[in-house]
């Protein structure tokens, strides 16, 4: 089964993160890959976003049309800044496996969630 590991926390700690700490959380990062992606539990490298001022966010109006505004319409202060598909037999499994990954400045939780199947 797939779930969805998805990477919250505040994006302006992360990018006052120094050079050197972004490159210490970064290789522990790959590391956790190293760990997951021989075991096949990484079912899509996932992504990483950019800052949440560079999203727009897309509502319907009082018409019934789009209307879209810059960045998040909430003052949020956690956003989802990445996200992992990875493949495990129950979501206690998927839980075990979000648990390990690295923790850094603008990181402050791991969401797990089951993907829609259609089938």
């Amino acid at each position: 089964m797939k779930f969805a590991m998805l990477i919250i926390g505040d994006d302006s700690e992360w990018s006052t993160l120094p050079p050197d700490e972004e490159q210490d959380l970064m290789q522990q990062i790959y590391g956790w890959y190293e760990k997951w992606q021989p075991t096949g539990k990484i079912a899509d490298g996932g992504a990483e976003l950019q800052p949440r001022t560079t999203a727009r966010t897309i509502r319907t109006g009082a018409d019934g049309g789009s209307v879209v505004t810059d960045g998040p319409y909430m003052e949020l202060k956690e956003v989802v800044g990445g996200i992992v598909i990875i493949e495990a037999d129950t979501i206690e499994e998927a839980v075990e496996i979000g648990s390990t990954w690295p923790r850094g400045a603008g990181m402050t939780a791991i969401e797990v969630r089951p993907l829609m199947s259609r089938e």
